[in-house]
């Protein structure tokens, strides 16, 4: 089974925006990896928002 094209252009922008990252880097990720980055970024973005 392959990965949605969509969700990893998702995931990658959004780690890319966030953390930073260049897209090679991000790419180079295994699934499960960036998968995992996205929630603890995503807990991290949240809890920013609520502390204001």
């Amino acid at each position: 089974m392959t990965y949605a094209a969509d969700a990893i252009h998702a995931e990658t922008a959004y780690l890319a925006f966030h953390l930073h990252w260049n897209l090679s880097d991000l790419l180079d990720l295994e699934h499960h990896d960036r998968r995992r980055y996205v929630r603890e970024t995503a807990a991290l973005v949240e809890r920013a928002e609520r502390n204001g």
